[in-house]
């Protein structure tokens, strides 16, 4: 409940974006980071158990469906940066 008041949201939205059902914006990902003090790039990181016993060096896997909508919004920010950029010059 707290970080969805930090972030002003809901917590069904928050909630939605824990189980894969919605995917933040780039501006959510970088509050919720924030909030959490951590850099943003760690949402996406994904490693395999280093140690059965180290539960710290292990990230979960990200469904399928929240993997593609990653690479979709990257990609549309990504080329939304090149336009501009190419617009200026």
């Amino acid at each position: 409940m707290k970080l969805a008041e930090h972030c002003n949201t809901t917590t069904s939205y928050i909630g939605h974006i824990e189980t894969g059902l919605k995917f933040p914006s780039m501006d959510m990902i970088e509050k919720i980071a924030e909030i959490l003090r951590i850099e943003p790039y760690l949402f996406f990181i994904n490693r395999m158990k280093q140690d059965a016993g180290d539960s710290e060096n292990t990230y979960p896997q990200l469904p399928r469906s929240l993997q593609s909508k990653i690479r979709s919004e990257l990609n549309f920010s990504i080329n939304e940066l090149i336009r501009e950029t190419l617009e200026k010059y």
